[in-house]
């Protein structure tokens, strides 16, 4: 970890530093600005998902803080998912993935802006008869058909999530003609969804999902329902998904109306 800019002397009686004049953070507390500092060289890549961030120690000389500050703002970066503390060992960037729940992405372009790998197993694929939850959701008459796919979900060789499938099936007819990414397999053939409504709630794994995702049954989970349209409304993709709970975090941004 190279050394930051020397920062200005910490107000004792305030925990923030004398003379900073950064309107986006003047008055902050002293650990909140550091913790957004760390978690800026994160997002930019100078920590990996895994990586250990150098001692409480280390950081304080390199900030001219004490660790008391240190701790506070490595706490906060914990609460927020960014990195997690493994006692006797030390604070590593989490391998959590955190999906924006305003913007319309898909697994693999997730799991790559945190900087890990993904991969799939596909456990299922075929055309068949739309279910009455597929066609309610995708505004099929019955008896219609969909392409289907399923799949284990990993990043860096890590389960996250169980994933299953239906598109339209004019809209993709083949289903091995879906990649490691089904976004960009539609957006390859003109039919990627632009907007989509989701549904989430909190679950217990059972015993039947969790040894699929390497979890213990009863480990806390997230049960997720999306359907996909396309840009002239219509709706293409039905997705239903199991993630594990510690391995993936879904943010939002709430602004005044």
């Amino acid at each position: 970890m190279t050394a930051p800019p020397p920062p200005p002397p910490e107000d004792a009686a305030s925990g923030t530093a004398a003379g900073d004049r950064d309107p986006a953070r003047a008055g902050a507390p002293r650990y909140l600005r550091l913790a957004r500092d760390l978690a800026d060289r994160i997002a930019q890549g100078e920590f990996k998902p895994g990586d250990a961030l150098p001692p409480e120690r280390r950081i304080a000389q390199l900030y001219d803080v004490s660790r008391v500050t240190v701790r506070r703002a490595l706490e906060h970066l914990a609460s927020d998912g960014v990195v997690e503390a493994r006692h006797g060992s030390g604070t590593y960037v989490s391998r959590r993935v955190r999906q924006p729940l305003r913007v319309l992405t898909g697994f693999s372009e997730d799991v790559r802006a945190r900087g890990m790998l993904p991969s799939s197993v596909v456990l299922d694929r075929g055309v068949g008869t739309a279910t009455p939850e597929e066609a309610i959701g995708l505004g099929l008459s019955p008896g219609e058909r969909v392409t289907r796919i399923k799949r284990l979900r990993l990043a860096d060789g890590a389960a996250l999530a169980i994933e299953s499938t239906a598109i339209v099936h004019d809209a993709l007819p083949d289903p091995d003609a879906i990649g490691e990414s089904l976004y960009e397999t539609l957006q390859a053939a003109g039919n990627r969804p632009v907007r989509a409504i989701q549904r989430l709630t909190a679950v217990a794994l059972d015993d039947r999902t969790a040894p699929v995702l390497e979890a213990a049954p009863g480990s806390p989970g997230l049960h997720i329902v999306r359907v996909g349209y396309r840009a002239d409304g219509r709706p293409i993709e039905y997705t239903w998904s199991y993630y594990r709970g510690d391995r993936w975090d879904f943010v939002t941004e709430l602004v005044e109306p």
